[in-house]
């Protein structure tokens, strides 16, 4: 099969946090090579090798697979004009950084989430600042110029003053890409059971600390291309960006999602299964509504005018209207954008929009 978008699920990680619930695995330090065979399989069978686009390896933490394994993997991949890899602050050494640059990695995204050290341990990180910024120094001595950092904000117990100073600690470092997300923490994860009354608490400061976040980062000469991604020199996310333009893409790996054609797929969550053979996908079938819908949704996060070619079927007419009257929309008739307020409101604006 040929696609322009790659996504690639490595599970491990050391620890699994509390809020997360992402497919992971943890102490299984002994399937990382049956694993790196399962994915090469399945690699073979469902892609012909071709160049993409981009290809992304996420996790899990992928940089915490075993070395070998994840370099035999970034080895047997396709070619790819931009190659990210996930990586934790904390398993970043020389040798890795050198090692990923040597394996045509050209991109990284480092999880650092926020430089306060009462708050990873809120989240349950294991990395300290320290171990962000030496991370950063090894990937640029090794030659990346392409470096990604995710921060969170409402983290519980999180002042203003501590999401300026994390904000101020990344500017200082210079990455080129910040991705800047509110906490999310699914209902039942054991995160929400300890935090619950805090993040309901800290929910009513969201607005505020997205502003801020916004307003900090574009003075800084950041771009704020999607509603949580910014960039400078121009390096934006290109494989989020291929989802947010409504592209196909390929998932391999235990849990991971493919979109092709009018088909959406979900490998099995459980990793016997995965290591088996056994694929067990769920299949979702999707509709001309429902994809224009999510071109809807997925486009107006984009600060360029999404173009309606056979999307205003999607739009809701009167609510559209509304949106125009109150300022948070435009439509120009071939395309549609948010307003810069309309941006900070998003998804409520957009669930306006849409019929």
């Amino acid at each position: 099969m040929s696609v322009r978008h790659l996504y690639v699920h490595l599970p491990f990680c050391a620890h699994r946090c509390g809020y997360c619930d992402f497919v992971t695995a943890t102490g299984r330090d002994h399937l990382h090579e049956p694993y790196v065979d399962a994915l090469l399989r399945e690699l073979d069978e469902e892609h012909d090798g071709s160049p993409v686009d981009t290809i992304f390896l996420g996790g899990g933490t992928p940089t915490f697979t075993a070395l070998p394994e994840l370099l035999r993997l970034l080895r047997a991949l396709p070619p790819a004009g931009e190659l990210t890899v996930e990586a934790n602050p904390e398993t970043v050494t020389p040798e890795l950084a050198r090692e990923l640059r040597g394996a045509r990695v050209n991109r990284v995204s480092l999880g650092a989430q926020t430089f306060q050290p009462h708050l990873l341990g809120v989240l349950e990180r294991r990395a300290t600042p320290a171990d962000v910024d030496r991370a950063f120094g090894r990937l640029r001595d090794a030659g990346f110029d392409n470096l990604s950092l995710d921060l969170v904000y409402g983290i519980p117990g999180q002042t203003p003053e501590e999401l300026a100073d994390d904000l101020a600690q990344a500017i200082e470092l210079g990455p080129e890409h910040i991705s800047a997300y509110e906490l999310e923490a699914k209902p039942g994860t054991r995160f929400t059971i300890s935090h619950g009354a805090e993040l309901e608490r800290q929910a009513e400061q969201m607005e505020d600390y997205f502003e801020r976040v916004v307003a900090t980062l574009t003075t800084a000469g950041y771009r704020w291309y999607e509603t949580a991604n910014f960039c400078r020199d121009g390096k934006r996310a290109e494989h989020n960006l291929g989802y947010w333009l409504g592209r196909d893409y390929l998932g391999l790996g235990v849990g991971a999602v493919s979109t092709l054609g009018g088909e959406r797929r979900r490998n099995t969550p459980k990793l016997a299964r995965y290591l088996q053979g056994h694929y067990d996908r769920e299949i979702e079938l999707l509709d001309e509504e429902t994809r224009a819908r999510e071109r809807v949704m997925l486009g107006l996060r984009l600060d360029e005018p999404l173009r309606l070619g056979g999307l205003r079927s999607a739009l809701d007419a009167k609510g559209l209207a509304r949106a125009e009257q109150l300022g948070l929309a435009v439509d120009a008739g071939e395309t549609l954008a948010l307003t810069r307020r309309g941006r900070f409101l998003g998804g409520g604006v957009t669930a306006e929009i849409l019929a």
